[in-house]
């Protein structure tokens, strides 16, 4: 018999910042590790496109801030659905509770991403 009144699930949104994040962290992580970690620092860029006022100044555009919040924020939902769902896996039944933490903790990573972007 099919149920003619489903009930809601909001496992649709974790899934969705799951997936961004896991794509954002196997897709542009590796390239901003690669120019930040290790071209900057063996001189292989020169060094005035990473002074101060070129980062500043980059942070503070619209591009730049949305840049810098996705590559905080996004990895964390990542993080923090794939953390949830493996305690699950371990028995681990947190529950609601467990839910609730995951996701609040990378809410607050997300918020606290933003808040600082747009203090600069």
């Amino acid at each position: 018999m099919v149920n003619l009144n489903p009930r809601r699930s909001d496992e649709p949104i974790w899934w969705g910042l799951f997936g961004a994040g896991g794509t954002w962290f196997a897709m542009i992580t590796p390239v901003t590790v690669l120019v930040l970690g290790i071209m900057v620092p063996m001189g292989m860029l020169d060094a005035d496109a990473m002074s101060y006022e070129r980062v500043s100044g980059f942070v503070t555009s619209i591009i730049g801030g949305l840049f810098t919040i996705a590559t905080l924020a996004l990895p964390m939902w990542h993080a923090m659905h794939r953390l949830h769902h493996g305690m699950h896996d371990l028995k681990i039944h947190a529950g609601t509770a467990g839910k609730v933490g995951c996701y609040a903790t990378a809410f607050l990573i997300s918020a606290l991403a933003v808040i600082f972007v747009f203090m600069i």
